[in-house]
């Protein structure tokens, strides 16, 4: 009777999502703008490669409005922006810190490291005293410094639970355009990063136990002259691109998993939206999902152990 409990409770075990696939560590990197249309377009290699290596969807989903803040609390909260609250797109101390749990805090209050590199001055809404262990917004954005940044520091750390966020493409697309040529070198830019990162994990020895997730929190789509003229008329600079609405192009963005229990070669067939990335990670590390949170794990995306 003994043995045949002990192999329920081991197929038990295996029938369950949430005993499937534990890592040590997990790196969640944001392109910002990184639209699927713009990764097709642009020269990145090592992204590429990933996807192809690893499991992937280019038709995962973020929310609306397709902000980049409110986006990126969803990412990281597990939570639609009808809970998070975070309709601005500013950092804006005076609204107070997030009303919802980020990842990092849950992560922290189970004594796991956590770290955050981020380019943009508005991830200041994130930072805590009780999510971090690392937390840097350094003046200069360009991916490469962010890349630089985290590679000094990933060995010391070894973080359980990362996030790192390229802003150019962003800061590129809406000043030239999302399909300009300065936006798919912003794209070139970030790829090249993205190698600096990979070579950070590996000299760390990480890659083993790690698993990176690839997204972007929105896509974009340029405004026409007749909207732009309309924008200068009322003061506002002239800007080709933009983003936030429900628009295919604004809210289509990548889903790419690659690393340990990462299976080989897979297109993610499942829906995948963006506050799952936050499920994801959880569930990674062998973490509960709260209740709360909308989003689940890309199970789809790992092997059973």
């Amino acid at each position: 009777m003994r043995r045949i409990f002990s192999f329920l409770l081991a197929l038990a075990a295996w029938c369950d999502p949430a005993s499937a696939a534990a890592v040590q560590h997990v790196f969640i990197i944001s392109l910002d703008q990184g639209s699927p249309d713009n990764i097709a377009k642009s020269e990145m290699p090592v992204l590429k490669r990933l996807a192809a290596e690893g499991a992937c969807t280019w038709e995962a989903n973020t929310i609306v409005p397709s902000l980049t803040l409110p986006s990126h609390v969803s990412m990281l909260t597990g939570v639609g922006i009808q809970k998070h609250q975070i309709l601005w797109n500013e950092f804006d101390p005076e609204k107070g810190p997030l009303k919802v749990p980020t990842i990092f805090q849950i992560a922290k209050a189970r004594g796991l490291v956590t770290a955050f590199f981020a380019g943009k001055n508005k991830f200041k809404t994130f930072q805590r005293s009780d999510s971090f262990d690392a937390f840097f917004i350094p003046a200069n954005p360009k991916s490469a410094n962010i890349a630089a940044i985290f590679a000094e520091r990933v060995g010391p750390l070894k973080p359980s639970l990362c996030f790192i966020h390229f802003s150019d493409p962003d800061s590129a697309g809406h000043k030239f355009g999302v399909n300009s040529p300065e936006k798919l070198q912003a794209m070139a830019e970030a790829d090249a990063a993205l190698q600096v990162i990979l070579d950070a994990i590996e000299a760390a020895g990480l890659t083993k136990s790690s698993v990176i997730i690839v997204t972007a929190d929105h896509g974009g789509h340029d405004r026409t002259p007749a909207e732009n003229a309309e924008r200068q008329a009322r003061g506002e600079p002239y800007q080709p691109g933009t983003h936030g609405s429900a628009e295919w192009s604004d809210v289509c963005i990548p889903w790419i998993a690659w690393g340990e229990s990462v299976k080989k070669n897979h297109r993610i067939t499942t829906p995948v939206v963006t506050y799952d990335t936050a499920a994801t990670a959880l569930w990674l590390l062998d973490l509960p999902v709260p209740e709360s949170f909308w989003g689940r794990p890309v199970t789809d995306a790992f092997e059973k152990r």
